[in-house]
């Protein structure tokens, strides 16, 4: 059996405690730990039974994978302090796993001969225990020296992870989708609890009310896709309906009711991607979200189908590797040719 690679985490948060213990558990040899925060250091550094050290220049140089976990906002200034202090050599990697920077913030230690990867796991970190149990399974980021994939991929299919490989300035973009998955999921449950409020409801029996229907879709969605799986008066080009929600929402806070009005003109789009309302429909229901009385007036926002626009519809799904037993595809990302992201 090959020997697994020592590794040192530099910054003992969520996302570094997680894939510290997971890596040792996956058999990877843990040599130093360092934190900004002495009591997290030391508490990570006990369940890897390694050491903490002082500085992040002795945490690197004792490793062959060193992780910079750290927040956005340090990452450059501890790599270049790595590099400044001679803890970086050719052949190591460097890793930062944020999702909003490419791994040119690592250009100091190239600079020394390491290579650099940004890897970053596509999962919320809500604790570390949360942390341990979503990141086997998830999917993973990868950008970086294409000498050091092959070692990195290695490590995702051993924390049993699937991944994708994307290019240094497609990183903005594809943090946005990631935030919109996530963090913008969590505000649209929020925003549909806060109007079920306004009927007496509290927070907990709106989300006991709501719950059911949100894993329905979720569970629609994981079966049919998001095109395939929407459903209500915008599918149904229900205006009728739809004039009624607008005029009810104006009571409403204007953040609820502009909520309302930009997701509705999204779904008219989404709706006319899956051939449930054609070009006329659609431009009706846009007018409904956009106030507008000539109900046969095209809109802006009315986006049509592929086949309508000319364009071809690109997979960016190519292979999708998964560990221990797992069977899939490895997605490996490009954009399109003709301008945009694959759909």
């Amino acid at each position: 059996m090959n020997r697994k690679p020592s590794f040192a985490i530099i910054g003992a948060g969520k996302v570094g405690s997680a894939l510290g213990v997971l890596l040792k558990e996956r058999g990877y040899l843990p040599v130093a730990v360092y934190s900004r925060t002495l009591s997290s250091a030391r508490r990570l550094a006990d369940q890897l039974q390694t050491r903490v050290v002082h500085h992040p220049a002795e945490a690197a140089g004792a490793a062959e994978l060193v992780f910079i976990t750290t927040t956005d906002r340090e990452i450059g200034s501890t790599a270049a302090l790595i590099a400044r202090k001679g803890g970086c050599r050719p052949g190591q990697i460097i890793i930062h796993t944020s999702g909003a920077l490419a791994s040119d913030i690592l250009a100091p230690v190239r600079q020394q001969g390491a290579w650099a990867v940004s890897v970053h796991p596509l999962q919320a970190f809500a604790s570390l225990e949360s942390a341990k149990e979503n990141l086997p399974g998830s999917c993973f980021a990868l950008e970086g020296d294409e000498q050091a994939l092959d070692r990195v991929i290695e490590l995702v299919n051993d924390l049993r992870g699937r991944y994708f490989v994307i290019k240094p300035e497609d990183k903005p973009l594809y943090h946005a989708a990631a935030v919109v998955a996530s963090n913008y999921l969590v505000s649209l449950i929020h925003l549909s609890a806060s109007i079920y409020q306004e009927l007496g409801l509290d927070e907990e029996q709106a989300m006991d009310a709501l719950f059911p229907l949100i894993q329905g879709t979720i569970n629609n969605i994981a079966r049919s896709g998001p095109a395939g799986a929407l459903t209500g008066p915008v599918a149904r080009g229900d205006g009728a309906t739809l004039r009624g929600h607008m005029k009810a929402l104006r009571k409403m806070d204007w953040r609820t009711r502009e909520a309302y009005r930009s997701l509705g003109l999204y779904t008219v789009g989404v709706a006319m991607e899956n051939g449930s309302l054609t070009p006329n429909e659609g431009a009706a229901l846009s007018n409904i979200f956009l106030e507008v009385d000539n109900r046969d007036q095209k809109s802006n926002y009315s986006r049509l189908p592929a086949h309508e626009t000319g364009r071809h519809p690109h997979s960016h799904v190519n292979r999708l590797r998964l560990s221990d037993g797992y069977v899939g595809r490895c997605f490996r990302y490009r954009r399109n040719p003709g301008g945009g992201l694959p759909r």
